[in-house]
This record gives C-alpha cells, sequence and structure tokens, in this order.
C-alpha cells in the first residue's frame, strides 16, 4: 500500500487484463494495462490521493488483496473481467470494504453476450461504470474523491 500520508485509491484488475491492448483491441481498444495505470496515477494525483494499482488472474489472490484493503482504503475501483459474473467469493469480499467501491467495465457489459449481463459486484458496489473504455477508470477515481467524507451505501 502508499504512504497513508494522503488517502489511497485501489485499483483491482482481474484476468487477461494484463493483456489490454493485445487482446482483442477492436473491443478493449489499444491502451495498455501500464497505460491505464498511468492514467490512473494522474487522475488520483490531480484529486489528492495516493494509488494502488494492482492485476492478477488469481481468483485467490484478488480476494486476498481485497481483504487486505477492505479498512485502510478510501475506495476501491475494480475490473474484475471474466469474475463479474462468476464470482460470489469477490462480491462478498468487496461487500465488507469500508470506501467507496466502484465496477468498472471497459466494454458494455449488457450489450454484449447474455452471460455478461449479469454483474455478482453491482449490488455491493456504490456504483458502476461500463462501456466508457478506460476512461471509465479516471471516471470511478473522480467519483470516489467527489463522495470522500460519504458514508458507502448512502
Amino acid at each position: 500500500m502508499a504512504d497513508k500520508s494522503r488517502p489511497t485509491i485501489v485499483v483491482l484488475n482481474g484476468p487477461n487484463l494484463n493483456l489490454l491492448g493485445e487482446r482483442e483491441p477492436e473491443k478493449y481498444g489499444r491502451a495498455t494495462l501500464a497505460d491505464v495505470e498511468r492514467m490512473c496515477l494522474e487522475c488520483a494525483e490531480r484529486g489528492g490521493h495516493d494509488l494502488d494499482f494492482r492485476q492478477t488472474n488469481h481468483e485467490g489472490v484478488m480476494i486476498d488483496w481485497i481483504h487486505e484493503v477492505r479498512h485502510s482504503a478510501d475506495g476501491v475501483v475494480i475490473n474484475a473481467g471474466g469474475w463479474t459474473h462468476t464470482s460470489v467469493a469477490i462480491r462478498d469480499a468487496l461487500a465488507n470494504v469500508e470506501g467507496t467501491v466502484v465496477e468498472v467495465h471497459i466494454t458494455d457489459i449488457h450489450a454484449r453476450e447474455e452471460f455478461r449481463h449479469f454483474s455478482y459486484i453491482t449490488d455491493v458496489a456504490d456504483a458502476a461504470i461500463v462501456g466508457h473504455g478506460v476512461r471509465g477508470y479516471c471516471e470511478a477515481i473522480d467519483l470516489i474523491v467527489s463522495r470522500e467524507g460519504e458514508p458507502r451505501h448512502g
């Protein structure tokens, strides 16, 4: 985690997001995950926050990270990738996060295959940003900054 002298926003990325820029660029664009991290760092710094940016292809690691930051993060941005539609365990971990939780999807999951229309995360997130491309990450960070000090799910 970053130095707690400033509030911290944690950005968690799930499976296959390490392949951004290579995997299906017609759907996900050409920006790499490193590009997204740089963009998020700029957005967080503009809002006076530190950034903790992570990606994993392992569900248990994601759950451990959520547990690790559940009390310390001022907000969590999560793009759970395919786990969005399958993981009750990630949903349950996110339900215990004290800070604002924003679900992000680069593509519009509601306009894609039917199995992608349902999200286990939406009901425990404070907001969802869907289909705004990689800019959705900055929108999520800006939302967390704007809600600082507000009660969660309020």
